[in-house]
């Protein structure tokens, strides 16, 4: 590989994870005025946000394979266009059918996007900048954490709603561009696979995945549950079984799979990705009651409650090339376990918030949040990606997104289990649905799931502790 670093293809790949970035959270921010415009309600517009989730996690998986067989510059470019597209559609939308629609058609263009973007951050620095290429991409992404929501927020104050989307177009013009300038420039991606299969793609395999993406999610989505019923839940979870097993009895069968199981003979990489997810599961657990806790128990302004979620996104994103300059160093072992035991610390603090706690003292947990966000996702992802033989690595990038959107979905879906739970035990009312009208006993509800995910964070820890030593490939 070539000793310099390709720096037009870095930055292209950086601004890929930059839309995504801030693709999340303009949305996120936009939803209860989005809801109110288009005359639906929280679990109409809630599945505006699962359709994109459906197409991202069970499509960036296929969309990495595919880049490694026809080149991801390709897939990377055409994912731009998918994206904006998608993101004129959802501006234009007139009521929420047709948004959850378009969101679902975005969240292709997205999978396409992100299945290729680390890999090509990979593909464009020398083999033992692994980790520097990671550190660069979580700070592109958590750079548009950081600036769309008061992006959005201005946006709908001074404009409208649907400009949020509008909003996305050029960030995904430019990206377009700098992809077709790299490939004018001969700058393409190295295709791996052999002639005779460089055409194979697993179809089979892939509606498997897909259909076994959306019973998992409809599984472990509490809204989609409380709308079907739990005896559906159960055939959803018969169902998921069934075309999970198909699933893999099909890749361990066929000659061009989309998923090679052989990948997970190699530890760095199984224990990376189950450190992944479980990291991703404890995180949500820990940030996801914050806000309620903030506004609700502490009665702080929602303009306030924006600047003091500043302190997370501002550590990710000066300090993760930090982390991945040492993994590059000394390996990804180190630095992504001690960046776990910055989360537990987080979420042990939360578990002794009070009533009359003062904000600072949560802004610390969010703080050392954002730290273990910053020293723990960079070097995991490099060595997730770089621990694969090279014809490998779109797959392990669309690996990296499957499972960081299915721990984000289990922890929204776990940590409001838990919260109700502790809620009505504390309560002692077996119906009860958690709220601020019982401070203290939404806070001891809040402290218990913060406690568990802790212990989800430590598990997390054993796993990243046990990956091994070795450095990237």
């Amino acid at each position: 590989m070539d000793s310099r670093t390709n720096w037009l293809l870095l930055i292209n790949a950086g601004l890929g994870s930059f839309l995504a970035g801030t693709a999340s959270r303009i949305f996120a921010v936009s939803l209860p005025t989005i809801a109110n415009s288009l005359e639906t309600t929280i679990v109409g517009i809630s599945w505006a946000v699962i359709s994109f989730q459906i197409s991202t996690i069970s499509l960036s998986l296929i969309f990495g394979r595919i880049g490694d067989i026809y080149g991801r510059q390709r897939i990377f470019g055409l994912g731009f266009v998918v994206s904006a597209v998608g993101a004129c559609l959802c501006g234009l939308s007139q009521n929420v059918f047709q948004l959850i629609v378009f969101r679902f058609f975005q969240g292709i263009g997205a999978s396409m996007t992100q299945s290729q973007a680390r890999a090509l951050a990979m593909d464009s620095m020398p083999k033992e900048s692994a980790g520097k290429a990671q550190g660069f991409m979580t700070t592109a992404f958590h750079s548009g954490v950081l600036v769309g929501p008061s992006i959005g927020g201005l946006i709908i104050d001074y404009i409208h709603w649907r400009a949020v989307f509008f909003f996305l177009l050029p960030i995904a013009l430019v990206g377009m561009m700098l992809t077709l300038v790299n490939l004018k420039r001969g700058n393409r991606s190295r295709v791996f696979t052999s002639p005779d299969t460089q055409t194979a793609i697993d179809y089979l395999g892939a509606v498997l995945l897909v259909l076994a993406t959306v019973a998992l999610i409809a599984i472990i989505d509490h809204r989609i549950i409380e709308i079907v019923g739990p005896g559906w839940g159960l055939a959803l979870m018969g169902l998921f079984v069934a075309l999970f097993l198909g699933f893999l009895y099909r890749e361990w069968t066929t000659g061009s799979p989309i998923l090679d199981l052989s990948v997970f003979r190699i530890r760095m990489f199984t224990l990376s990705g189950v450190s992944l997810l479980l990291m991703g599961i404890a995180q949500v657990i820990v940030g996801f009651v914050l806000p309620f806790y903030l506004q609700d128990i502490l009665h702080l302004s929602p303009s306030f409650m924006g600047l003091l979620f500043v302190s997370a996104p501002v550590f990710t994103v000066t300090l993760s090339p930090v982390a991945g300059w040492v993994a590059d160093k000394i390996g990804p072992r180190i630095p992504s376990t001690v960046g776990i035991l910055f989360l537990v610390i987080s979420a042990f603090l939360g578990g002794f918030l009070r009533t009359d706690s003062h904000w600072m003292f949560a802004v610390v947990v969010l703080a050392l949040w954002g730290l273990a966000t910053a020293l723990f996702y960079p070097p995991n992802h490099a060595a997730m990606i770089g621990s694969v033989p090279a014809q490998h690595r779109g797959m392990a990038t669309g690996a990296i997104y499957v499972m960081f959107g299915l721990g984000s979905t289990i922890g929204v879906s776990l940590g409001t289990v838990l919260l109700t739970a502790a809620f009505r035990y504390y309560s002692g009312d077996a119906t009860a649905i958690p709220t601020a009208a019982s401070p203290a006993v939404f806070v001891r509800s809040m402290n218990f799931s913060f406690f568990m995910g802790g212990i989800m964070a430590l598990v997390a820890m054993a796993c990243s502790a046990m990956r091994g030593k070795e450095k990237s490939r």
